[in-house]
């Protein structure tokens, strides 16, 4: 579903300069996907967090915006359970728990080719609703 506002999505720079491909996108679900290059390593030569956090926060946005109306984030959590490395192709997918006027939630889920669990997002998102 291309919204004007899914198309502001798609032209996030940030997203795009490290790799991250929204794969698709519907009413309150999107899916993100980025192979993790050696630019996405940390100190310890695995995948940095705040990698796979902006994987998971690219498909929050894209799902949270998926109605039409302009939403931001207003709190998020993120577990972490297994280190991404290199050569990984993560995947994150976002669905809608609970939607309201305002306020809308969702979980988000990363997981590796192999379908490990590598991390977890709730994010709660502020709809700009007249």
């Amino acid at each position: 579903m291309e919204t004007p506002i899914i198309s502001a999505v798609n032209k996030d720079r940030f997203v795009k300069e490290i790799g991250i491909e929204l794969v698709t996108v519907s009413a309150g679900y999107a899916k993100t996907r980025m192979t993790v290059e050696p630019r996405h390593l940390n100190g310890l030569d695995l995948g940095h967090g705040g990698a796979v956090f902006t994987l998971a926060d690219y498909a929050f946005a894209a799902a949270s915006n998926s109605h039409g109306v302009d939403a931001v984030a207003i709190n998020i959590t993120m577990s972490y359970f297994k280190a991404a490395r290199a050569g990984d192709e993560l995947t994150a997918e976002a669905k809608e728990i609970a939607l309201s006027r305002k306020i809308g939630t969702y979980a988000i889920s990363v997981f590796n080719q192999n379908q490990d669990t590598v991390a977890f997002m709730q994010g709660t998102a502020f709809r700009k609703t007249p």
